[in-house]
């Protein structure tokens, strides 16, 4: 098996090797569980922002695509690459201040689909993001 083969590390550990790329590290994102069922990260609100101090909606997806995508790249496997086909974000609350979370859970887990759900919350623990994601899974050549 490959050395770096999600078998042979734990997840935090595979995710730190293969990045999660200029976008999400610029948005301050940070990894703080990864496994196949489950990722977890947190995003501040401050510098990523609307104008009038909300955090902007397109930082939900950032932060949902990067757990959602680097999930489906775990459970892929070596040999293999996950890309975005779809995403899809429902806005239910609006964080100002601190830090965001996202949890991300897979709703399926195919050997050419996956479909992950993740939850973005505030620091009171109040919903404020659905985002869904579908990855569809190929072979690298």
């Amino acid at each position: 098996m490959p050395e770096n083969s999600p078998a042979n590390t734990d997840g935090l550990t595979w995710a730190a090797n293969r990045g999660m790329g200029a976008l999400a590290e610029k948005m301050g994102v940070v990894f703080t569980e990864f496994s196949i069922e489950r990722c977890v990260a947190t995003m501040p609100v401050e510098g990523n922002t609307q104008p009038v101090g909300l955090l902007h909606g397109g930082a939900y997806v950032v932060l949902g695509e990067s757990l959602g995508s680097m999930a489906a790249n775990l459970h892929a496997g070596p040999g293999r690459l996950a890309v975005g086909v779809d995403i899809n974000a429902t806005h239910t609350r609006s964080a100002t201040s601190g830090l965001v979370t996202g949890v991300c859970t897979p709703i399926h887990l195919g050997s050419t689909i996956t479909v992950h759900e993740i939850v973005v919350t505030d620091d009171q623990d109040r919903r404020c993001s659905t985002v869904r994601i579908t990855n569809h899974i190929r072979r690298i050549d």
